[in-house]
């Protein structure tokens, strides 16, 4: 995502360069910088090659399928299909996580099915996180607008309903902040025990913002209805520090990416080379305080 004029081999070779530790990988045909459905064992093979040979360790697989709760019996069975595809070949890869949006959910359109659209998701994730531990890996449901687990206590809600170890919680307090959810004592309060990876991102609020956040999609929002701009790490308003403090106190060991939202936004952020440089020193020199 931080990196959208790469291929993802130059992106590899990027961040193997700025000293990361590992690299979260998008899994879409639609998005240069990104590892194709369809890639074939070979292709898969030499980017493992090329992993090892950077020292970068692949840390997630980021899909962009939202419609596994959905009321429609083709779209759910095309993205759980999706979805198992996407788990094998985080498994051939050694990925120990992929992302997973907690389905859609547009409060003007869906609030008279909730209960149906969670009850899919559940069902969802419990196939699904079968298939992932017979792969090794964890789906990670991140914190989102747009979808059922936008808010934290909506989240642990559901990542509790569904019971299942291998699935947990990627949790991302920027999209709690900017679409009302909870502040970040609350949510880490909230959330713990289950996180199992951490975005990390920043920004500030527009001069205008007046609060009532919606957007039509789910993947991203519109610059039409966008109250903030986004901001390297340490240069926005989210307490990183106090985060990321708390964060190990509650055993939680995982990975932690850096978010870089220049896909969406690139009037917001400099250059990765520049931009997520200052944001991996940022986050370092906080760890190194801890």
């Amino acid at each position: 995502m931080g990196v959208p004029e790469y291929t993802l081999y130059e992106a590899v070779s990027l961040f193997s360069s700025l000293g990361m530790d590992g690299i979260e990988i998008i899994w879409d045909d639609e998005y240069t910088c990104a590892l194709r459905k369809q890639a074939t064992s070979a292709d898969l093979a030499e980017l493992k090659e090329l992993l090892a040979d950077k020292n970068l360790q692949p840390c997630c697989l980021t899909p962009y399928m939202s419609g596994i709760n959905s009321i429609e019996t083709e779209t759910r069975k095309g993205d759980l299909d999706d979805f198992r595809h996407c788990i094998e070949t985080a498994g051939s890869l050694g990925v120990p996580n992929i992302r997973v949006y907690g389905g859609a959910f547009h409060p003007e359109q869906d609030s008279g099915r909730r209960e149906q659209l969670e009850k899919n998701l559940v069902d969802s994730l419990n196939v699904l996180g079968e298939a992932a531990a017979q792969c090794g890996v964890t789906l990670v449901v991140e914190t989102h607008f747009n979808t059922l687990t936008c808010t934290a206590a909506e989240t642990a809600s559901l990542i509790r309903r569904v019971g299942h170890p291998h699935v947990r919680v990627l949790y991302d307090q920027p999209n709690l902040e900017f679409s009302g959810g909870e502040e970040y004592t609350k949510s880490l309060d909230l959330l713990k025990g289950l996180i199992r990876m951490v975005h990390v991102k920043d920004l500030v609020y527009k001069e205008d913002a007046t609060g009532g956040f919606t957007s039509s999609k789910v993947f991203t929002v519109d610059e039409s209805v966008r109250q903030v701009y986004s901001r390297v790490p340490g240069q926005g308003i989210i307490p990183w520090p106090e985060i990321l403090e708390e964060l190990p106190k509650q055993g939680f060991d995982g990975w932690l990416s850096l978010e870089y939202e220049r896909r969406w936004f690139p009037q917001d952020l400099p250059p990765a080379e520049q931009g997520m440089k200052q944001g991996l020193q940022y986050i370092r020199g906080l760890l190194e305080k801890i």
